[in-house]
């Protein structure tokens, strides 16, 4: 991380990109929280007296508080009580006087994630969608497969999380609400001291009061309460302490921090204890049927007894087998009925489908073989309820360990939430920095300016800005960056990393859901939302997967039954105590069960599920699978110069005048113009001036402002500067004003531009006064990275607004052939059209905001991550701790994510077009093989696992290129 000044500590360290997050409106003030504001666009008004009517129409209306219309704009803006009236009846009023009212502005939306329960193949997650979707209000909706989440744009006016979680209910899914959008910055605290209602109403209206505080959830019975708040403006202790004073007299209150359950964890691990447990009890009847049915009628002596006749046919074997089947078919197999219901309800259907009508068709063939036992004194059948339960007992096995094996796929993640300590030590300075107090809390307690006393060894518990001593911090669990960095005072550093040997004093910039670490776990869950192209495949299926396998499982059937009946073919084949139609269920049922619609499903979220993980735990933040599969197809990079194949620290290394001009005025009027400018150039040039006035004494006391200040995109800056036209730039600049560049500015400029150094020219009211030698120092994995991306067969381009000396220098010391310089940020685009119209997939590195436009237009845009933060929104993936050797990481782990979903379809697809055939008796004319239907379930449910193993290799990727930085860096700061 690097030196930072004061105004980057007002912004995120990183921030969530556009692409993947909706602007939500923020809170009213406390003073007006019990109002709402909507604004409609009206159209058919016509006069004063329409506006007359509609206002008077509405103030009819409980709960409206202001309407004010008009007609020029064709709008009305009304306030109202959302507990009186809402947005809808108030637009289904206007609608009702003749007039016609659009839709609500986007900017009104809202945004909440669900935990999903019951889901188990892409056909229930587009059931979700579909289901959500047709809610009214609902703009938008992510459904993750893998992830068991959902996210949901919506407009507030219209709908609420609530009917959100009843609309997937009904579809037949449970829906728990993880999150809603003003749930960013959140605090639970235990209440000490409330004994009733009025205490609770007392705590809350003091909390409500408190400027900062959004909303405010109390549980009077559980004696918990839930604060949504803006860090900027108060926090946690701020809180507490208000609960504190509200307090008086008899009444005595208090509140501690009150740590909720990890609710995914505890319901992930609530699910597998589900799937062992049912099982297990399932194992507990199913094994003895297994026994009774297939064991011990192998060894005649010991099984004997089974055939014993109760009552006509019935054997004694053959009552056991349907007892102990029974609770098996129909209480531990309940949730498959549940299944099928719910999907057959909204019209489609899943694995569950399947399950419940093989393993019925078995269940009820094998009561009417009984019934016809107790009904006969000579009938002979072979019933199959060992076939139903251990069908049922086989999937629970393979549901159980696809549950276990889900669970580590989200492990990366994991492990980054973990990283952040429990405890900080706060201390408070004087007036002259002074430490006076020293307290150890819980790091949900810091807020935003608190100092911290970070020792050795110890983590740093958020963001923040060293203000006093100097150690080495362990980057390496955000970053991937093994060598320890040197901080010092004014150096940030982020939460969750490792303090090495020195005692540092930290203030807080950035807490709660403002830290990287948090902004990163957030990027990476919405990534994994974020549904890849390849998904279509598996979503293409699966519409018309499970009718298909029911058509075919039936075909099977009729195919071996006619054929039997006609004797077309021998009557050995038909096993003993079978008969053609028993013979032609147990295929037609096998055809039922082995087929595997999870597997499809599971192919592609579990991989991009783990691959994001995985990169984000290496520095590489992947904005979802539609970047990550983009980027497996990259065939050019393109770098940008300045900060990402350079260091992004230019220095002056010279100076030259070209006028009489005294040289501290010279630097005073070129500090005073380029002051404003946020280019790192003119930060080297200003650096430089302030340390030239150091050495021989300011030639003013003062610097002068710089008045009509003028950026000059990808040429410098203009300003008057004391009454004097300044320009501060390249030859581009000056030339674009007609200065005249003579002999000897000329020759400095080519002399500079040689050695890979860029010239910049000042001219004072258009004569050039002088110039100044920069110098960036290139990165030094830069060649190496640049030569095995050739070895990967991709080209490498730079472009730069830089002059065509200095590029063509860098490019040919790093390797690069192609080379665009002086281009502006709309010409850098530009070159990525023309790129693109070639056919070519091109990736952009870049860093700054000019490269914002060619970070969007390019298939994949890459953002070094001390970047600015227009350029980490704008871009599809983010490197987070600005090596160069990330953009080969990323390319890398794309080919082999999108090489894992190619075996994981390829695996789900040849085992279906396999097994199905295998299953309907292909193979048993030739062999005598046939695969029974509790041995077809058992393969279905290890397909699913397999696939889902598969994606956990992902786990064991390991970086192609990885470069030690033996290069001591060359230190400029003393050349004057």
């Amino acid at each position: 991380m690097e030196m930072n000044g004061k105004d980057d500590l007002k912004a995120p360290l990183l921030q969530a990109s556009e692409s993947v997050a909706v602007t939500v409106c923020q809170p009213t003030p406390n003073a007006i929280r019990k109002t709402k504001t909507v604004v409609f666009k009206i159209r058919g008004i016509k006069c004063a007296s329409c506006v007359v009517s509609i206002e008077s129409g509405l103030r009819k209306l409980n709960g409206i508080e202001t309407v004010m219309v008009s007609p020029l704009q064709g709008q009305a803006i009304i306030r109202y009580k959302p507990e009186f009236v809402t947005a809808k009846g108030v637009k289904e009023m206007i609608e009702g006087m003749g007039y016609q009212v659009d839709d609500f502005p986007e900017q009104d939306l809202a945004v909440c994630r669900l935990r999903l329960k019951g889901m188990a193949c892409t056909s229930c997650s587009e059931s979700v969608e579909r289901a959500l979707l047709a809610v009214d209000g609902v703009k938008t909706v992510a459904v993750g497969l893998a992830l068991e989440e959902a996210k949901i744009h919506f407009d507030p006016n219209l709908t609420d999380s609530d009917n959100l979680i009843h609309a997937i209910e009904d579809a037949g899914f449970g829906a728990d609400l993880l999150s809603s959008g003003d749930d960013m910055n959140k605090v639970h605290l235990h209440l000490y001291g409330v004994s009733s209602s009025d205490d609770a109403s007392i705590i809350q209206s003091s909390l409500e009061a408190v400027d900062g505080v959004n909303h405010v959830e109390i549980d009077p019975v559980g004696s918990k309460v839930t604060i949504s708040y803006d860090p900027n403006l108060t926090g946690p202790r701020s809180l507490i302490h208000c609960i504190q004073e509200a307090g008086h007299g008899p009444n005595f209150y208090n509140a501690s921090l009150y740590t909720p359950p990890r609710q995914r964890e505890t319901e992930r691990q609530y699910e597998i204890l589900a799937y062992r447990n049912l099982f297990l009890w399932s194992c507990l009847f199913s094994f003895p049927v297994f026994v009774f049915s297939m064991v011990l009628p192998m060894i005649p002596p010991y099984g004997n007894w089974l055939n014993y006749k109760l009552y006509d046919m019935l054997t004694v074997g053959m009552l056991l087998r349907w007892i102990l089947c029974t609770p098996v078919q129909f209480i531990i197999g309940r949730r498959f009925y549940l299944g099928s219901y719910h999907a057959l309800k909204r019209g489609s259907a899943n694995m569950d489908v399947l399950v419940a009508l093989g393993t019925n068709a078995a269940y009820f063939y094998s009561v009417y073989i009984v019934i016809k036992a107790l009904t006969s004194d000579s009938f002979q059948g072979q019933d199959f309820f060992e076939t139903s339960s251990m069908l049922i007992s086989f999937i629970l096995l393979g549901k159980y360990l696809e549950v276990v094996a889900k669970g580590k796929t989200s492990d990366a993640l994991a492990k980054l939430t973990d990283l952040a300590p429990d405890t900080a030590y706060l201390l408070t300075l004087d007036g002259d920095g002074n430490v006076i107090s020293e307290m150890e809390i819980s790091t949900q307690l810091i807020q935003r300016n608190d100092v911290i006393k970070i020792f050795p060894g110890a983590t740093v518990p958020v963001d923040g800005v060293v203000i006093r001593g100097q150690s080495h911090v362990n980057e390496s669990m955000i970053t991937g960056e093994a060598r320890p960095i040197a901080k010092r005072a004014g150096d940030k550093v982020i939460g969750g990393t490792m303090n090495e040997n020195g005692c540092i004093l930290v203030k807080a910039t950035h807490v709660g859901s403002e830290t990287a670490l948090s902004q990163i776990v957030q990027l990476v869950e919405v990534a994994q939302l974020a549904r890849a192209p390849v998904q279509k495949l598996a979503d293409q299926i699966s519409k018309f997967f499970v009718p298909a396998v029911v058509i075919a499982a039936f075909l099977t059937w009729l195919g071996w039954f006619i054929p039997g009946e006609a004797g077309l073919y021998p009557k050995r084949w038909i096993p003993k105590a079978m008969d053609g139609f028993e013979l032609a269920l147990q295929f037609g049922i096998s055809v039922l069960v082995v087929a595997c619609p999870c597997a499809l499903g599971l192919a592609t979220p579990t991989a991009v599920m783990v691959a994001t993980g995985k990169g984000a735990s290496q520095g590489v933040l992947i904005k979802g699978g539609n970047a990550l599969e983009n980027t497996h197809k990259v065939k050019t990079v393109v770098f940008d110069k300045t900060g990402t194949l350079t260091v992004g620290k230019p220095m002056v290394v010279g100076s030259m005048l070209f006028s009489n001009v005294p040289i501290q005025e010279f630097c005073d009027v070129a500090s005073a113009a380029e002051e404003n400018s946020e280019h790192p150039i003119a930060k080297a040039v200003v650096k430089y001036a302030k340390k030239l006035r150091q050495q021989y004494g300011s030639y003013a006391e003062r610097v002068t402002e710089s008045r009509d200040f003028e950026v000059h995109l990808g040429a410098g800056v203009s300003g008057n500067v004391g009454g004097k036209i300044v320009l501060v730039g390249n030859r581009k600049l000056m030339l674009s004003y007609n200065v005249l560049l003579g002999p000897e500015v000329e020759d400095y400029i080519s002399e500079t531009e040689q050695l890979a150094r860029t010239c910049v020219l000042v001219a004072i009211d258009g004569k050039v006064a002088g110039a100044f030698a920069v110098t960036d120092p290139v990165k030094p994995e830069a060649e190496r990275v640049v030569s095995f991306l050739q070895s990967m067969n991709i080209s490498s381009i730079m472009v730069t607004g830089d002059n065509w000396a200095t590029a063509r220098a860098i490019a040919k010391e790093i390797g690069i052939d192609n080379v665009f310089a002086e281009t502006d940020p709309i010409g850098k685009a530009n070159k990525i059209k023309e790129l693109q119209m070639k056919g070519v997939a091109v990736a952009m590195v870049g860093d700054g905001i000019n490269d914002s436009p060619a970070l969007v237009a390019a298939d994949v845009g890459m953002a070094i991550g001390a970047g600015t933060n227009v350029a980490i929104e704008a871009a599809d993936i983010v490197l987070i701790k600005s090596n160069l050797e990330d953009v080969v990481t990323a390319i890398d782990l794309s080919r082999k994510t999108l090489n894992r979903i190619r075996l994981n379809y390829a695996w789900a697809l040849g085992y279906n077009v396999l097994g199905m055939p295998i299953a309907a008796g292909i193979l048993f004319p030739f062999t005598g093989i046939r695969l029974p239907p509790w041995l077809a379930g058992a393969c279905m449910a290890a397909s699913s696992l397999s696939v889902v193993c598969s994606s956990l290799l992902l786990q064991s990727y390991k970086k192609p290129l990885h470069i030690e930085d033996t290069q001591g860096t060359i230190d400029y700061s003393n050349c004057v």
